[in-house]
C-alpha cells in the first residue's frame, strides 16, 4: 500500500492523502485539519488529482473519504481575499478550476466513489454530489447547502445536479432550505445512495471498490459512458453558478452575515460549524 501525498502549492503541506491500494484502486482523503475547509490550495491539488487520474492507463476506481471523521469538507474558504479564487487559471474546460475540476471529476472514465463520514457542507457536498456514487455513514454524516441561508449562491454546480438525483422539489428544499440533512434522510431523499452503519462504511465501501477494480476497465468506461450522457448536466450550467457565488459573497447581506457567523466561531472547531443548519435559520 502506496499512501502519498500531492504536491502542495509553495512546498506547504498538501491537502490530499493518496492511498494507492492497487495500480486499479485509489482512496483519496481530504485533509486539511481541523474543517477540511476548501480553499485555493486545495482546488489546485485537486484539479491536479484529477488531472493524475485522467492520465492514468490502469486505474479503475477512486473513492474520496476524509482523514477527519467529523468533516467530510465543512465547506469553500469564504473568508479569504476573493481575488485569490477568482484570480486562479482555468482548468483545461476553460471554466474557473472549481467547476472545471467538479465536471472532469464527473465525466471520467474511472468510477468515483464518495464515502462521507461528517460533514459535507457546501463544496464538500458539491465533491460528492460530482463523484458517481455517495455513501454515507448513518449516526454521522450530515449534508447540507448553507449558502442561500448566509445570503449567496452555491458555485459548485449542485442546482444543475441536485434535480436530477432527487426531483426539482427536494432540490429545492435543500438548496433553499439550507439546513443539515442526515445520512437517513440523504438516502430517502436520493442524495446518497445509501446510508450504512457507520461501523459497516468503510468494508462496504471497500469491498464495492475492489470489486469493480477487477472488472475490465474498457467495460467500466463505455458503461460509465452511456450513463453519463442521459444523467449528467451540460458543462454550460456550471460556470455561471461560481460566478453568481463568487459576486453573491461579496454582496452586503451576505458580508453583514459572515460576519455575525465569524464572531460565533466560523471556519473555527465551534458550535457553530458543528451546526451550520441551525445557525444560518432564524435563530441567528
Amino acid at each position: 500500500m502506496d499512501a502519498t501525498k500531492t504536491p502542495g502549492a509553495d512546498a506547504q503541506r498538501s491537502q490530499l492523502e493518496i492511498i494507492r491500494r492497487s495500480p486499479y484502486y485509489w482512496r483519496v482523503n481530504l485533509d486539511n485539519p481541523p474543517l477540511n475547509i476548501m480553499g485555493p490550495q486545495m482546488v489546485q491539488e485537486f484539479a491536479g488529482l484529477v488531472t493524475e487520474m485522467e492520465n492514468d492507463p490502469e486505474l479503475k476506481v477512486v473513492v474520496i473519504g476524509s482523514t477527519n471523521p467529523d468533516y467530510f469538507m465543512a465547506h469553500y474558504d469564504v473568508l479569504r481575499d476573493p481575488s485569490e479564487s477568482i484570480n486562479m487559471a482555468p482548468g483545461p474546460t476553460g471554466m474557473h478550476p472549481v467547476p472545471d475540476s467538479f465536471v472532469r471529476l464527473s465525466r471520467l472514465p474511472v468510477v468515483s466513489i464518495a464515502s462521507i463520514r461528517g460533514r459535507a457542507t457546501g463544496s464538500g457536498s458539491e465533491i460528492a454530489l460530482a463523484c458517481d456514487i455517495r455513501f454515507a455513514s448513518r449516526e454521522k454524516a450530515i449534508l447540507s447547502h448553507w449558502e442561500v441561508g448566509a445570503g449567496f449562491v452555491p458555485g459548485g454546480g449542485p442546482m444543475a445536479r441536485m434535480p436530477r438525483l432527487m426531483g426539482r422539489g427536494r432540490a429545492l428544499e435543500v438548496l433553499l432550505g439550507a439546513d443539515d440533512i442526515s445520512g437517513d434522510l440523504a438516502e430517502l431523499y436520493g442524495y446518497v445512495n445509501r446510508a450504512l452503519p457507520d461501523d459497516q462504511l468503510d468494508g462496504f465501501v471497500d469491498e464495492l471498490a475492489q470489486r469493480i477494480a477487477s472488472f475490465n476497465r474498457e467495460a467500466i468506461a463505455a458503461t460509465k459512458r452511456f450513463v453519463d450522457d442521459v444523467s449528467l448536466p451540460a458543462d454550460s450550467e456550471m460556470q455561471p453558478a461560481w460566478d453568481a457565488f463568487v459576486t453573491s459573497v461579496g454582496q452586503p447581506f451576505a458580508q453583514d452575515r459572515l460576519s455575525k457567523f465569524v464572531k460565533l466561531g466560523l471556519q473555527q472547531p465551534s458550535d457553530i460549524e458543528k451546526r451550520l443548519g441551525y445557525y444560518v435559520g432564524p435563530q441567528s
